[in-house]
């Protein structure tokens, strides 16, 4: 087998793909600096004030704004995060991942959690493709019932 190289052609792709390089890491785009509506996280369910028994279905809507992994960085894009009986945590930071604080990182839409009976407290957060937190729905109260 004869391979001919092309060092000329070769050194042209090298020096394209460079500048390419050096462009992009100048001046980096990120995916919050192509934010285009005015984008809203909100409970399809529960409903606020509900009354249900454990397991919780949740339900997560969203408007103007779409759905993608944790990861992949796209323009007016995140993945939701269910807080639970927590305070919203700091917005400088990546959303911490506990008990209370829920991630959805495939880019899911709904969940089913279990809660012991009694008042909780529950809100979602959306995340940027490395979890940093970029807007949030209200609070919303419910009660569990003890099942009988």
């Amino acid at each position: 087998m004869n391979i001919k190289l092309y060092p000329h052609i070769a050194f042209k792709h090298f020096t394209y793909s460079l500048a390419l390089l050096i462009s992009f890491s100048a001046f980096p785009i990120i995916a919050e600096d192509c934010r285009t509506g005015n984008p809203e996280v909100y409970f399809i369910a529960p409903e606020k004030g509900a009354e249900l028994t454990s397991p919780v279905k949740v339900i997560f809507g969203l408007k103007n704004f779409n759905i993608s992994p944790a990861g992949v960085d796209k323009c007016d894009s995140g993945h939701h995060h269910l807080i639970i009986d927590a305070d919203i945590p700091n917005l400088e930071m990546p959303i911490p991942s506990s008990q209370n604080y829920i991630h959805f990182g495939r880019g899911q839409v709904k969940t089913e959690i279990v809660l012991s009976p009694g008042k909780h407290s529950l809100r979602l957060l959306m995340g940027n493709f490395a979890h940093m937190p970029q807007f949030y729905s209200e609070k919303i109260e419910i009660e569990v019932k003890p099942i009988k």
